[in-house]
């Protein structure tokens, strides 16, 4: 199914990318705050406002389970939250609009996180910006698979990606340079980044136009024909494109007749669409990356193993280089098989090597530069091979009608893993409770392995496909195994066709008609094969 912009390089296509690379931004903040709180809690400045003095503890102070636990996931507990509606406000405010809201309360948020000296207010603070993250990382990534083209998406998705662990090492880099300094100043002034980014996306919002597919989904058919004709370089093309948009949405809604929240586990197709979204977005919870990226400087501090600081800060270096490799191959290279099986498996033998080694020799030199140099391999696998194409694969699989509400979902089922698994962490690293420390990627490498099992059998290849070939394949009903080799037939059906087979003399159904093609080039290809 063609694009206006098939056969466009990256130059002719760079409006449309230019606007999605802007709201790629969104997480940047997100990676800055990972960064920067898991730092703060072996800051000194910072324990001595909210932590308790512990003479124990290489720092002199220490912070409870509860306290920790709090701080880290109420920001994960807001996104679960806020994106498990996005679909619902999806449908009236767009794309473009909820990131606006998504900016404002971000600023709220940090404004009472920095003026704030009590745990209530720290907590509302991570609450509040949970919820504008939640909002930030949903309707940004809607906003790029609607609007990248094809060939282009995972590129995008990969960049997105990438904004986070560039706030993440930007973050630790700051708390590397202010850890030291006396007061409040050393946590202040990681927080204080946290407002460039959303400042600076309410502003470029204004020169962008809203999703394509969000308004034709919405009916707003002009102004979906403008957004295109400013997002692609070949003009010709897109009333081609928009056809094929408009046919695949009212095919969608002959099948279904409506686009509401129980649609997405009434009908079987969109039913295995929510599942595999869901599941595919989980991909990032079930790798362990809570543990090993939000507790990072407190993990190796509490493990003694070298400069907490500067050890974050190197891992962070390492997860920034493997996502920029991984943009450059991203939409040449298949995406199942080679990244997120082998991605998975390498950030699960990391961590079962690094449990092993810390239960044989805890304390010691040479664990600690394994430690290190394990969690080194894990953050390539889990950067370079996981992150990206978690996401990505959840993005791509929901059916046009319903996406802003299963992506919605599988994003809100994402943040509720890592909260689980943040709120967690401290029952089994901190010195105050089991204090397994490293020990504890025993519980992690198993669900990674686990995770590559399902991924072989269940997770379908889709990748350089349009949406619309996306929403044909799971039409016909084809196994995972097969989307990779199908040849799409096309759905180019006007709406007069669809609505004169619906009241006409046949009364044939156009679901039966779509259903019979399917099924007749899915019989081939099994014969073929």
């Amino acid at each position: 199914m063609p694009e206006a912009s098939t056969g466009a390089g990256l130059l002719e296509n760079w409006k449309c990318l230019l606007a999605c690379t802007l709201v790629s931004m969104s997480p940047f903040q997100y990676g800055i705050d990972f960064g920067a709180i898991g730092g703060l809690q072996a800051m000194p400045g910072f324990l001595e406002v909210f932590g308790h003095k512990d003479p124990s503890t290489p720092l002199g102070y220490n912070i409870s389970p509860g306290r920790q636990q709090l701080i880290s996931s109420l920001m994960t507990l807001g996104a679960f939250i806020s994106s498990s509606g996005a679909g619902f406000f999806a449908n009236w405010l767009g794309r473009r609009q909820c990131l606006w809201i998504a900016s404002v309360l971000c600023c709220v948020s940090n404004v009472i996180m920095m003026a704030t000296t009590s745990l209530s207010g720290i907590y509302a603070g991570r609450f509040l910006i949970g919820l504008a993250n939640g909002w930030y990382m949903t309707f940004a990534q809607l906003y790029i698979q609607e609007s990248a083209p094809a060939r282009y998406r995972g590129l995008m998705i990969s960049v997105f990606q990438s904004w986070t662990s560039i706030g993440t090492l930007i973050g630790t880099v700051v708390d590397n340079s202010t850890h030291s300094l006396a007061g409040k100043t050393s946590y202040l002034i990681p927080l204080g980044i946290i407002y460039i980014i959303p400042v600076f996306m309410s502003v470029g919002l204004f020169f962008i136009p809203e999703s394509p597919r969000w308004l034709v989904l919405v009916e707003r058919h002009d102004q979906a024909k403008k957004s295109l004709m400013w997002m692609r370089p070949n003009k010709d093309a897109v009333q081609e494109e928009l056809d094929d948009i408009h046919a695949a949405i009212l095919a969608e809604k002959e099948v279904a007749s409506s686009a509401s929240f129980i649609d997405i586990i009434k009908n079987p197709v969109d039913r295995r669409r929510t599942l595999l979204a869901i599941a595919a977005v989980s991909i990032q919870a079930a790798s362990g990356a809570m543990f090993m990226i939000a507790y990072g400087t407190y993990f190796f501090e509490m493990a003694h193993v070298g400069n907490a600081f500067q050890n974050s800060c190197i891992l962070t270096a390492v997860g920034v280089f493997v996502i920029i490799v991984n943009s450059c191959v991203i939409s040449k290279i298949g995406r199942r098989r080679v990244f997120l099986m082998i991605g998975m498996t390498i950030c699960g033998i990391s961590q079962f090597i690094v449990a092993a080694v810390y239960h044989v020799s805890p304390g010691t030199v040479s664990t600690g530069k394994v430690i290190v140099a394990m969690s080194v391999i894990y953050i390539c696998g889990y950067n370079g091979m996981v992150a990206t194409y978690a996401w990505l694969a959840g993005g791509e699989i929901p059916s046009q009608r319903l996406r802003s509400y299963t992506f919605g979902l599988a994003a809100a089922v994402g943040f509720a893993g890592a909260w689980l698994a943040t709120f967690t962490a401290p029952y089994f690293i901190n010195p105050d409770a089991l204090n397994w420390g490293p020990e504890y990627g025993w519980i992690w490498g198993p669900s990674c392995l686990i995770t590559v099992v399902w991924i072989f059998f269940f997770l379908p290849e889709i990748k350089n496909r349009t949406l619309e070939e996306v929403d044909e394949m799971f039409e016909a009903r084809l196994p995972a195994r097969k989307f990779r080799q199908y040849v799409c037939v096309g759905r180019h059906v006007s709406e007069e066709k669809i609505l004169a087979e619906r009241d006409g003399d046949e009364r044939k159904s156009v679901e039966e008609k779509v259903w019979t093609d399917h099924k007749a080039v899915a019989e081939a290809t099994v014969h073929i094969e």
